[in-house]
């Protein structure tokens, strides 16, 4: 019987199925107690994380049995991915499993941000009747061309969810030629990054954090964009620079940005973000809904099984 040790949320479904079959040590605020978790590492057979576990430096040297690391969503940039392999350690992420709740985030996000109607209830309720001015500033999706950076699983599907709203879609992924069946596939034009980040109406970033990604959306290339584009980062929070996001919104040049990720998550205090105006900010939420967890942590729980076996 092997320990497992899980140090973030997972469906407590998921948690019972590894139980039936191993030693399982699950606490949700396992995370946030290094020295309980280093000292637990040392008997860990598998380690399940989400994004807030650091699998990197003193925690990897930690995990001198480990053979399995299980990542309950897709990006890797929490861990240290080459360190596990040479210590033998395979690393499995989600991969796929919680792309419909992005793609739905983006997608609500997008209808939010460019009709700009639903702020209005406090002032309702107080007797304000804002009317004017939010119809006159309200746009419909239909007929708006979405831009998506980073092609893979997450983007294709809300490709695909754009497209059933009347919007035309644009894609830029370096990684695949622009002539790839994919983009023909569904529907969409494949672009260069330039071209792209100026014909959009919404921007939205799908691509992983690495040394090319880093600070890609800083001032210079926000303001390329088209005035009055909504701009959505739901990858990782370095890829964007948020108080030029902030700038270019209290300027008027942004209509609107919606951020799930930060470079420091819980996102410490940024007098730059107090009330600027057409910005939302969720707590790198947008691929986790009831369903995704589920699925997440079933897909887990399945692949470190099969490891351990």
């Amino acid at each position: 019987m092997a320990r497992i040790v899980i140090t973030e949320i997972m469906d407590v479904g998921a948690v019972a199925q590894l139980q039936a079959a191993h030693d399982v040590l699950y606490d949700p605020n396992l995370v946030d107690d290094a020295p309980r978790l280093l000292a637990l590492a040392t008997g860990a057979d598998a380690l399940i994380v989400r994004n807030r576990t650091q699998v990197r430096g003193e925690l990897l040297a930690a995990l001198g049995r480990c053979r399995v690391v299980g990542r309950l969503g897709v990006g890797l940039d929490n861990i240290d991915v080459a360190g596990c392999e040479a210590r033998r350690m395979a690393v499995i992420p989600a991969t796929g499993a919680n792309a419909l709740s992005v793609a739905e985030y983006v997608i609500t996000a997008t209808l939010l941000l460019l009709r700009g109607a639903f702020t209005s209830t406090g002032d309702v309720i107080a007797g304000k009747w804002p009317r004017n001015a939010l119809g006159n500033r309200g746009r419909e999706t239909a007929g708006k061309t979405l831009g998506i950076i980073g092609y893979g699983s997450i983007g294709q599907l809300t490709g695909r969810r754009a497209r059933s709203l009347g919007m035309h879609v644009i894609a830029f992924d370096a990684l695949i030629d622009t002539g790839a069946p994919v983009f023909q596939d569904g529907g969409v034009k494949a672009a260069g990054l330039d071209a792209l980040i100026a014909q959009s109406d919404v921007v939205t970033l799908h691509v992983p954090l690495v040394d090319g990604t880093r600070g890609m959306f800083d001032a210079p290339r926000i303001a390329s964009m088209k005035p009055g584009a909504i701009l959505i980062n739901t990858s990782r929070g370095p890829i964007l620079d948020l108080p030029a996001v902030a700038a270019a919104l209290r300027s008027g040049h942004l209509g609107g940005a919606a951020v799930d990720v930060f470079d420091t998550e819980p996102l410490p205090a940024m007098p730059e973000l107090v009330d600027c105006p057409n910005l939302l900010l969720t707590p790198h939420i947008s691929g986790v809904s009831v369903e995704s967890n589920d699925r997440v942590s079933t897909l887990i729980a399945a692949k470190v099984l099969e490891a351990l076996r």
